[in-house]
């Protein structure tokens, strides 16, 4: 069992035998590859969202439900992603690229009055599709083969609301409901047996969490302001339903297996699958022109049972600095004088060790907002693009270098709804 955890991921090549949400070849530990929470626009500003707070009217901010004091249309978003990583390892001099496309988010929100604004979404919070086989000749002469597979995906649902206590400051709340299924398998056999063992671990997910944020926005002279935010995510309140099995079997023809004999078999409820996490930022800017701001993120690590032993991630922390430019936002003479450009960058210190090398990452992040309205100052319904280029990981000690270049893009449909008319 202790060979996984030491597996210097050199088969990158047969780890990523298909197209899931991530294709990263570290997904393959712990709940897999987790997703950072943010839209198409806050990932081109490198993800700063803590203390960002749209100048206009027709965003709503879910990584801080408090910073949505300006929104007054219902906004409605289709987002996709697509990934493009380049895999990279000095054993054997391996190249490998893979790429994959899929749905990033779906979500809606509404003013419930002046002060109070209302967000539901979907995300995808973390996926895994991953088969490794290692060969190895024994002085026996036999042949150990060791095939690891695993795949599932975890998502989440998440409703905010905002209340603005005063013109300047705010509180948020958002509750994130986490369901999905993870599944791993170590398979181990001989060229002299007849059985296959497989240590294989399910996990059954539906937990909930809790995010408070807060955010508070203070005007200098006539048209700067200075804006600071905070969050906290609580650790789960539900828990993780996990079956790990040890068992002997042999295959037949269309991968069924037959004969199974059950050496061991566990069951267990876990409450440390989503970390406590918490994020402090802080930006500067002129009012419908541009913004500067930054951010530090902090995620504690979790352990999981994962094929059968207890798996640490450790505490995690990134930091990611960015913001947008508008030209001039009234011009109607020149639409590129309407986009809204962004730009960032972000490190991670990643929540991976291994081979005792940490698993980190960097990126540099860019983007635009188009907007569709020709007639209106309101920047109502509009496409968010954006691309990040970075690099995960390391090629020292016989691991994996990453690099990526994702996509973004989304349409945001946003109108005056739900409001009561003065007049018939």
């Amino acid at each position: 069992m202790k060979r996984f955890f030491v597996l210097p991921l050199i088969a990158a090549g047969y780890l990523l035998n298909a197209q899931t949400i991530g294709n990263s070849p570290y997904a393959a530990f712990g709940i897999g590859d987790v997703k950072y929470d943010n839209t198409a626009d806050i990932s081109s500003m490198g993800g700063i969202s803590t203390a960002y707070i749209w100048d206009f009217n027709n965003n709503f901010n879910f990584s801080n439900p408090a910073a949505n004091k300006n929104l007054e249309l219902t906004s409605i978003k289709f987002e996709g992603t697509n990934e493009n990583n380049f895999f990279k390892s000095e054993f054997e001099n391996r190249n490998v690229t893979k790429q994959s496309s899929y749905l990033s988010n779906i979500s809606v929100a509404f003013p419930l009055s002046q002060k109070v604004k209302f967000g539901l979404g979907y995300q995808p919070y973390s996926s895994k599709k991953y088969s490794v086989l290692t060969n190895e000749t024994l002085a026996s002469g036999a042949v150990e083969a060791n095939l690891f597979t695993g795949e599932g995906t975890l998502s989440t649902v998440q409703a905010a609301l905002s209340y603005q206590i005063s013109p300047e400051f705010a509180l948020g709340f958002r509750t994130n409901f986490y369901f999905g299924n993870l599944y791993d398998i170590n398979e181990l056999t001989y060229s002299t047996a007849e059985l296959v063992n497989g240590y294989e671990t399910k996990n059954k997910i539906k937990t909930f969490n809790f995010t408070l944020g807060s955010a508070y926005q203070k005007k200098i002279g006539t048209d700067r302001k200075l804006t600071l935010g905070g969050t906290y995510t609580f650790g789960n309140t539900g828990t993780m339903e996990t079956m790990y099995t040890n068992s002997t079997y042999f295959y037949t023809p269309g991968k069924t297996k037959n004969n199974v004999s059950i050496i061991e078999q566990e069951f267990s409820e876990d409450k440390n699958l989503i970390p406590m996490e918490f994020s402090l930022g802080a930006g500067y800017g002129r009012d419908t022109k541009w913004f500067l701001g930054t951010q530090v993120d902090y995620k504690k690590g979790e352990t999981i049972a994962f094929l059968g032993q207890p798996f640490a991630n450790q505490d995690s922390y990134r930091v990611a600095a960015g913001g947008w430019y508008i030209p001039n936002y009234n011009n109607f003479r020149n639409y590129f004088s309407r986009v809204t450009y962004r730009y960032g960058a972000y490190y991670e210190k990643g929540n991976l060790a291994i081979n005792g090398k940490n698993i980190n990452q960097f990126a540099i992040t860019a983007g635009a907002t188009l907007p569709f309205e020709n007639r209106s100052a309101n920047r109502m319904t509009g496409i968010d693009i954006g691309v990040e280029l970075g690099q995960r990981g390391t090629v020292q000690n016989d691991l994996i270098r990453q690099n990526f270049v994702n996509l973004k893009i989304g349409i945001n449909f946003a109108d005056k709804w739900f409001l009561k008319r003065l007049y018939d």
